[in-house]
């Protein structure tokens, strides 16, 4: 299990996007000259100095959907007898992320209009980034999970 290289993509795909805990998605400044910023667990502002964390019923389920996706890869890992199983769930994961990106990309593009601005390329945050990475890590390790189905149907036939 933890000898296969997929099991290590796997893990640095549930670090990837548990990540989005620590770092925003966008960052912008409202027409006050606030600097704002969205991560997963709600609007980060800076007012007065101090930084506030605003949330709603849209950041909570964001966060679920956050924590589930981190998940999924740390039990795919523990289905290593089924391959099959495992390609299955990480195809099943790759869906649920791309779904999840368009939520992220709907949801950051309602704040932003909110305080009157676009969402440009300066306003992109690293956590934007860690989404398609997350998808990188997945399909590397559906290549492991192959590789290792190659080599046992070449075994197989040596017997």
């Amino acid at each position: 299990m933890i000898q296969r290289i997929q099991t290590i993509w796997l893990f640095i795909a549930s670090i990837t996007i548990l990540s989005l805990f620590l770092f925003p998605y966008v960052q912008f400044f409202d027409v006050n000259g606030i600097a704002m910023a969205l991560k997963i667990n709600g609007v980060l502002d800076s007012t007065g100095g101090q930084n506030q964390l605003n949330t709603s019923f849209s950041f909570i389920l964001q966060t679920i959907a956050t924590i589930v996706l981190g998940i999924l890869p740390l039990v795919t890992i523990f289905n290593y007898k089924n391959r099959k199983k495992q390609v299955n769930l990480i195809m099943f994961t790759i869906i649920l992320t791309i779904l999840f990106s368009f939520w992220l990309f709907i949801t950051a593009s309602n704040a932003v209009h909110a305080v009157g601005r676009a969402i440009t390329l300066s306003n992109i945050g690293i956590g934007a980034l860690l989404v398609p990475l997350y998808i990188i890590f997945l399909l590397l390790a559906i290549k492991g999970i192959r590789k290792d189905n190659k080599l046992i149907k070449s075994a197989e036939r040596l017997r």
